[in-house]
Protein backbone atom coordinates (compact mmCIF):
# COMPACT_ATOMS: atom_id res chain seq x y z
CA UNK A 1 0.00 0.00 0.00
CA UNK A 2 1.41 3.67 -0.69
CA UNK A 3 1.97 5.36 1.91
CA UNK A 4 1.35 9.18 1.69
CA UNK A 5 3.74 11.84 3.70
CA UNK A 6 1.29 13.64 6.65
CA UNK A 7 2.68 16.74 9.23
CA UNK A 8 -0.11 16.02 11.13
CA UNK A 9 -0.97 13.39 14.20
CA UNK A 10 -4.02 12.48 13.51
CA UNK A 11 -5.11 10.12 10.60
CA UNK A 12 -8.28 9.25 9.12
CA UNK A 13 -8.30 7.78 5.86
CA UNK A 14 -11.32 6.34 3.82
CA UNK A 15 -10.75 2.39 2.65
CA UNK A 16 -13.20 1.60 -0.38
CA UNK A 17 -13.58 -1.85 -0.78
CA UNK A 18 -15.50 -4.62 -3.10
CA UNK A 19 -16.45 -7.96 -1.23
CA UNK A 20 -15.64 -9.75 1.95
CA UNK A 21 -12.19 -11.07 0.75
CA UNK A 22 -10.67 -7.53 0.34
CA UNK A 23 -12.25 -6.28 3.45
CA UNK A 24 -10.76 -8.83 4.93
CA UNK A 25 -7.49 -8.32 3.53
CA UNK A 26 -7.40 -5.02 3.98
CA UNK A 27 -8.84 -4.55 7.52
CA UNK A 28 -6.89 -7.38 9.31
CA UNK A 29 -3.08 -5.79 7.55
CA UNK A 30 -4.58 -2.80 9.18
CA UNK A 31 -5.27 -4.50 12.69
CA UNK A 32 -1.96 -6.50 12.22
CA UNK A 33 0.38 -3.69 11.64
CA UNK A 34 -1.37 -1.61 14.59
CA UNK A 35 -0.18 -5.03 16.97
CA UNK A 36 2.95 -5.42 15.55
CA UNK A 37 3.77 -1.75 16.08
CA UNK A 38 2.74 -2.49 20.04
CA UNK A 39 -0.58 0.19 19.36
CA UNK A 40 -3.79 -0.11 21.16
CA UNK A 41 -6.53 -1.37 18.34
CA UNK A 42 -9.67 -1.40 18.36
CA UNK A 43 -12.15 -2.35 15.65
CA UNK A 44 -16.00 -0.80 15.67
CA UNK A 45 -17.70 -2.68 12.68
CA UNK A 46 -21.00 -3.94 11.76
CA UNK A 47 -21.99 -7.59 13.50
CA UNK A 48 -21.05 -9.60 10.17
CA UNK A 49 -17.99 -7.80 9.40
CA UNK A 50 -17.30 -8.21 12.99
CA UNK A 51 -17.02 -11.80 13.11
CA UNK A 52 -15.08 -11.79 9.61
CA UNK A 53 -12.43 -10.10 10.88
CA UNK A 54 -12.54 -11.84 13.95
CA UNK A 55 -12.10 -15.29 12.38
CA UNK A 56 -9.47 -13.82 10.50
CA UNK A 57 -7.28 -12.65 13.32
CA UNK A 58 -7.42 -16.00 15.07
CA UNK A 59 -5.92 -15.71 18.51
CA UNK A 60 -4.61 -12.08 17.93
CA UNK A 61 -8.57 -11.43 18.33
CA UNK A 62 -8.04 -11.39 22.17
CA UNK A 63 -5.75 -8.12 21.79
CA UNK A 64 -7.91 -6.17 20.08
CA UNK A 65 -11.31 -4.68 21.50
CA UNK A 66 -14.01 -5.75 18.67
CA UNK A 67 -17.78 -4.12 19.09
CA UNK A 68 -20.88 -4.55 16.81
CA UNK A 69 -20.97 -0.61 15.16
CA UNK A 70 -24.74 -2.08 14.83
CA UNK A 71 -24.97 -1.80 18.98
CA UNK A 72 -22.48 0.64 20.23
CA UNK A 73 -22.99 3.28 17.16
CA UNK A 74 -26.78 2.72 16.69
CA UNK A 75 -27.01 5.90 16.87
CA UNK A 76 -24.25 7.80 15.02
CA UNK A 77 -24.24 10.79 17.59
CA UNK A 78 -22.68 8.44 20.38
CA UNK A 79 -19.82 6.90 18.57
CA UNK A 80 -17.17 9.73 19.17
CA UNK A 81 -17.85 10.05 22.58
CA UNK A 82 -18.93 6.48 23.30
CA UNK A 83 -16.53 4.36 21.17
CA UNK A 84 -13.96 6.56 19.40
CA UNK A 85 -12.88 8.78 22.45
CA UNK A 86 -13.70 6.53 24.74
CA UNK A 87 -10.93 3.69 23.85
CA UNK A 88 -8.33 6.59 22.53
CA UNK A 89 -8.81 8.41 25.95
CA UNK A 90 -7.72 5.38 27.60
CA UNK A 91 -4.90 4.69 25.84
CA UNK A 92 -3.03 8.60 25.94
CA UNK A 93 0.27 8.45 25.88
CA UNK A 94 -0.28 5.25 22.70
CA UNK A 95 -0.93 6.35 19.30
CA UNK A 96 -4.52 3.99 18.99
CA UNK A 97 -5.47 2.72 15.83
CA UNK A 98 -9.46 2.34 15.37
CA UNK A 99 -11.62 0.70 12.94
CA UNK A 100 -14.94 2.61 12.59
CA UNK A 101 -17.25 1.61 10.09
CA UNK A 102 -20.41 3.71 10.79
CA UNK A 103 -22.49 3.65 7.37
CA UNK A 104 -23.95 0.15 5.77
CA UNK A 105 -26.05 -0.61 3.56
CA UNK A 106 -28.88 -1.06 6.29
CA UNK A 107 -28.70 2.55 7.20
CA UNK A 108 -32.00 4.30 7.04
CA UNK A 109 -32.42 7.53 5.03
CA UNK A 110 -33.28 9.22 8.18
CA UNK A 111 -30.00 7.91 10.07
CA UNK A 112 -27.77 8.96 6.93
CA UNK A 113 -27.49 12.78 7.63
CA UNK A 114 -26.32 11.92 10.95
CA UNK A 115 -23.95 9.80 9.85
CA UNK A 116 -22.45 11.89 7.70
CA UNK A 117 -22.26 14.35 10.07
CA UNK A 118 -20.23 12.19 12.13
CA UNK A 119 -17.67 11.22 10.15
CA UNK A 120 -16.61 14.83 9.46
CA UNK A 121 -16.92 15.67 12.80
CA UNK A 122 -14.30 13.26 13.57
CA UNK A 123 -11.49 15.21 11.96
CA UNK A 124 -12.74 18.20 14.69
CA UNK A 125 -12.84 15.59 17.32
CA UNK A 126 -9.19 14.49 16.72
CA UNK A 127 -7.18 17.09 15.56
CA UNK A 128 -3.75 16.81 16.33
CA UNK A 129 -4.37 13.99 18.10
CA UNK A 130 -1.36 10.42 17.81
CA UNK A 131 -4.61 8.58 16.61
CA UNK A 132 -5.51 6.75 13.40
CA UNK A 133 -9.01 5.78 12.32
CA UNK A 134 -9.66 3.39 9.33
CA UNK A 135 -13.28 4.17 7.79
CA UNK A 136 -14.35 1.50 5.58
CA UNK A 137 -16.87 1.56 2.56
CA UNK A 138 -18.49 -0.85 0.82
CA UNK A 139 -18.88 0.56 -2.39
CA UNK A 140 -20.70 -2.24 -3.92
CA UNK A 141 -23.62 -1.60 -1.88
CA UNK A 142 -23.48 1.66 -0.46
CA UNK A 143 -24.95 4.88 -2.64
CA UNK A 144 -22.84 6.63 -4.86
CA UNK A 145 -23.39 10.12 -2.23
CA UNK A 146 -22.09 8.06 0.30
CA UNK A 147 -19.38 7.47 -1.01
CA UNK A 148 -18.83 10.89 -3.08
CA UNK A 149 -19.47 12.49 1.11
CA UNK A 150 -17.00 10.00 2.42
CA UNK A 151 -14.37 11.45 -0.30
CA UNK A 152 -15.49 14.93 1.10
CA UNK A 153 -14.91 14.18 4.69
CA UNK A 154 -11.43 12.12 4.51
CA UNK A 155 -8.62 13.80 3.66
CA UNK A 156 -6.81 10.29 3.01
CA UNK A 157 -8.16 7.61 0.63
CA UNK A 158 -7.63 4.36 0.08
CA UNK A 159 -8.77 2.21 -2.94
CA UNK A 160 -7.50 -0.84 -4.85
CA UNK A 161 -4.08 -0.37 -1.94
CA UNK A 162 -3.46 2.65 -3.52
CA UNK A 163 -3.60 5.61 -1.33
CA UNK A 164 -3.96 9.23 -2.24
CA UNK A 165 -5.02 12.88 -0.83
CA UNK A 166 -8.40 13.71 -1.21
CA UNK A 167 -8.66 16.66 -3.44
CA UNK A 168 -12.10 17.49 -1.94
CA UNK A 169 -11.47 17.20 1.28
CA UNK A 170 -13.67 19.62 3.30
CA UNK A 171 -15.47 18.03 6.40
CA UNK A 172 -17.08 21.38 7.32
CA UNK A 173 -18.78 21.81 4.18
CA UNK A 174 -21.07 18.05 4.85
CA UNK A 175 -21.29 19.43 8.89
CA UNK A 176 -23.01 22.58 7.38
CA UNK A 177 -24.93 20.41 4.53
CA UNK A 178 -26.76 18.27 6.67
CA UNK A 179 -27.47 21.16 9.16
CA UNK A 180 -31.11 20.36 7.39
CA UNK A 181 -34.50 22.08 8.54
CA UNK A 182 -36.42 19.88 10.44
CA UNK A 183 -40.37 19.77 10.75
CA UNK A 184 -42.40 18.37 13.16
CA UNK A 185 -45.40 15.41 12.09
CA UNK A 186 -49.15 17.33 11.52
CA UNK A 187 -49.96 14.66 13.81
CA UNK A 188 -47.55 15.61 16.88
CA UNK A 189 -48.60 16.36 20.03
CA UNK A 190 -47.41 19.67 21.12
CA UNK A 191 -46.52 21.58 24.38
CA UNK A 192 -44.99 24.81 25.00
CA UNK A 193 -42.56 25.14 28.18
CA UNK A 194 -40.55 27.70 29.96
CA UNK A 195 -38.95 27.75 33.81
CA UNK A 196 -42.33 27.44 35.54
CA UNK A 197 -43.42 24.08 33.89
CA UNK A 198 -40.58 22.21 33.13
CA UNK A 199 -41.71 19.19 35.56
CA UNK A 200 -45.27 19.28 33.54
CA UNK A 201 -43.35 19.24 29.77
CA UNK A 202 -41.35 15.72 31.31
CA UNK A 203 -45.13 14.48 32.57
CA UNK A 204 -46.58 15.63 29.12
CA UNK A 205 -43.68 13.80 26.99
CA UNK A 206 -44.47 10.47 29.76
CA UNK A 207 -48.00 10.59 28.88
CA UNK A 208 -47.89 10.98 25.74
CA UNK A 209 -45.11 8.07 25.36
CA UNK A 210 -46.73 5.75 27.17
CA UNK A 211 -49.87 6.52 25.01
CA UNK A 212 -47.84 5.78 22.03
CA UNK A 213 -46.60 2.23 23.23
CA UNK A 214 -43.40 3.23 25.00
CA UNK A 215 -42.72 1.37 28.71
CA UNK A 216 -40.17 0.41 30.74
CA UNK A 217 -36.90 1.34 29.96
CA UNK A 218 -37.57 3.43 27.21
CA UNK A 219 -40.02 5.26 28.81
CA UNK A 220 -37.05 6.27 31.34
CA UNK A 221 -34.85 6.99 28.77
CA UNK A 222 -37.71 9.37 26.69
CA UNK A 223 -37.94 11.16 30.16
CA UNK A 224 -34.60 11.83 30.74
CA UNK A 225 -33.63 13.01 27.35
CA UNK A 226 -36.67 15.19 27.33
CA UNK A 227 -35.48 16.58 30.63
CA UNK A 228 -31.71 17.12 29.51
CA UNK A 229 -33.55 18.98 26.38
CA UNK A 230 -36.04 21.17 27.86
CA UNK A 231 -33.45 22.45 30.52
CA UNK A 232 -30.93 23.10 28.27
CA UNK A 233 -33.67 25.39 26.32
CA UNK A 234 -34.68 27.58 29.74
CA UNK A 235 -31.51 27.63 30.44
CA UNK A 236 -28.94 28.31 27.13
CA UNK A 237 -31.97 29.06 24.61
CA UNK A 238 -33.90 32.15 25.40
CA UNK A 239 -35.79 30.75 29.01
CA UNK A 240 -39.08 29.03 26.60
CA UNK A 241 -39.31 26.49 24.06
CA UNK A 242 -41.74 24.10 22.35
CA UNK A 243 -41.61 20.18 22.51
CA UNK A 244 -43.85 17.43 20.11
CA UNK A 245 -44.28 14.23 20.48
CA UNK A 246 -45.11 11.82 18.09
CA UNK A 247 -45.17 8.16 16.49
CA UNK A 248 -43.01 6.93 13.26
CA UNK A 249 -43.84 3.09 12.55
CA UNK A 250 -41.99 1.34 15.64
CA UNK A 251 -40.33 4.94 17.22
CA UNK A 252 -41.00 7.44 19.50
CA UNK A 253 -39.86 11.19 18.12
CA UNK A 254 -39.51 14.00 20.57
CA UNK A 255 -38.65 17.18 19.31
CA UNK A 256 -37.81 20.57 21.23
CA UNK A 257 -37.36 23.35 19.88
CA UNK A 258 -35.75 26.86 21.15
CA UNK A 259 -34.24 30.29 20.07
CA UNK A 260 -30.94 29.39 21.00
CA UNK A 261 -28.12 28.72 18.47
CA UNK A 262 -25.27 26.55 19.03
CA UNK A 263 -21.81 27.43 17.82
CA UNK A 264 -19.99 24.45 19.03
CA UNK A 265 -20.25 21.74 16.20
CA UNK A 266 -18.84 19.35 19.10
CA UNK A 267 -21.70 20.43 21.21
CA UNK A 268 -22.85 16.57 23.06
CA UNK A 269 -20.21 14.75 21.25
CA UNK A 270 -17.07 16.16 23.50
CA UNK A 271 -16.88 14.20 26.90
CA UNK A 272 -16.58 16.78 29.62
CA UNK A 273 -13.10 17.36 31.40
CA UNK A 274 -12.34 15.68 34.63
CA UNK A 275 -14.15 17.54 37.48
CA UNK A 276 -16.59 19.79 34.44
CA UNK A 277 -20.22 21.13 35.99
CA UNK A 278 -22.69 21.11 33.45
CA UNK A 279 -22.22 20.22 29.79
CA UNK A 280 -23.38 16.63 29.97
CA UNK A 281 -27.07 17.11 28.97
CA UNK A 282 -26.87 16.61 25.23
CA UNK A 283 -24.33 13.77 25.54
CA UNK A 284 -26.84 11.97 27.67
CA UNK A 285 -29.15 12.09 24.90
CA UNK A 286 -26.88 10.64 22.39
CA UNK A 287 -26.73 7.76 24.57
CA UNK A 288 -30.36 7.05 25.37
CA UNK A 289 -31.17 7.71 21.93
CA UNK A 290 -31.55 5.23 18.83
CA UNK A 291 -31.07 8.64 16.84
CA UNK A 292 -30.20 12.61 17.60
CA UNK A 293 -30.98 14.80 14.84
CA UNK A 294 -30.34 18.78 15.26
CA UNK A 295 -30.48 21.53 13.18
CA UNK A 296 -29.27 24.93 14.10
CA UNK A 297 -29.38 28.82 12.69
CA UNK A 298 -30.39 32.01 13.66
CA UNK A 299 -34.20 31.28 14.46
CA UNK A 300 -33.04 28.91 17.07
CA UNK A 301 -32.45 25.34 17.27
CA UNK A 302 -34.25 21.89 16.88
CA UNK A 303 -33.07 18.59 18.53
CA UNK A 304 -35.34 15.63 17.57
CA UNK A 305 -34.97 12.24 19.05
CA UNK A 306 -36.22 9.21 18.29
CA UNK A 307 -36.09 5.70 20.24
CA UNK A 308 -37.39 2.50 19.33
CA UNK A 309 -40.48 1.05 21.09
CA UNK A 310 -38.59 -2.32 21.63
CA UNK A 311 -36.05 -2.65 24.70
CA UNK A 312 -32.56 -2.20 23.60
CA UNK A 313 -30.31 -5.25 24.09
CA UNK A 314 -27.86 -4.73 26.50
Amino acid sequence: MNTVATHEAFEHPALFYRGEQEYVDRTVSFVQEGLDLGEPVAVAVPGPNLELIRTALGADAEAVLLLDMTQAGRNPGRIIPGVLRSFADAHPRERARIIGEPIWAGRSAAEYPACAQHEALINAAFEGRAVTILCPYDEANLDERVLADARITHPTLVSRGERQISDVYDWRSVVARYNEALAPAADAAVFSFDADNLFMARAFAVEQAGRLGLGGRRLQDAELAVAELTTNSVVHGGGHGTLAVWAEADELVCEVRDAGRLTDPLAGRRPPARGQLGGRGLMLVHYVADLVRLHTGDEGTTIRFHLACREPRP
